[in-house]
């Protein structure tokens, strides 16, 4: 069966609580990144790239039924940690729970804290692609 978002969430709410340190987190985020598939080249394009990053950064969708998928890379080890992250929440989700969604979570895992401005405006960024690329499907499937 499927977990849903919020079921996501708190998985990685608990995982965090686990780590003592920023140190253990960012080690955790890093670890994640480095599992993320690799972005074929040929959709590391303008088009996918995340403005408002620090890093390069890659985010496509494609839609199947009413599930969103999303791909995601990066040239940076932490950045391409968060978007695996955002990836591992949001893809394979129904259009309508990711338009529902919050991002709580960032707050709860204390995420914002740890990120330099720029990496926060970054996160900020990719959030907001999730969320653009939800409306834009949602749009298609009311047609």
């Amino acid at each position: 069966m499927l977990m849903t978002i919020q079921e996501k969430e708190n998985e990685i709410i608990e995982n965090f609580q686990f780590l003592e340190n920023w140190e253990e987190r960012y080690s955790y985020i890093i670890d994640l990144g480095k599992q993320l598939p690799e972005m074929s080249a040929k959709k590391k394009i303008d088009n996918n790239l995340i403005r408002g990053c620090q890093s390069k950064v890659w985010l496509d969708a494609y839609l199947e039924g009413d599930i969103l998928h999303f791909e995601a890379d990066s040239d940076g080890i932490l950045p391409k940690g968060i978007a695996a992250l955002l990836v591992e929440l949001y893809s394979g989700q129904p259009v309508k729970d990711i338009l529902a969604a919050d991002f709580s979570f960032i707050e709860k895992i204390g995420l914002h804290e740890f990120l330099s401005p720029s990496r926060a405006n970054g996160l900020m960024a990719m959030i907001q692609q999730i969320k653009y690329y939800a409306v834009a499907y949602q749009s298609k499937l009311n047609r």
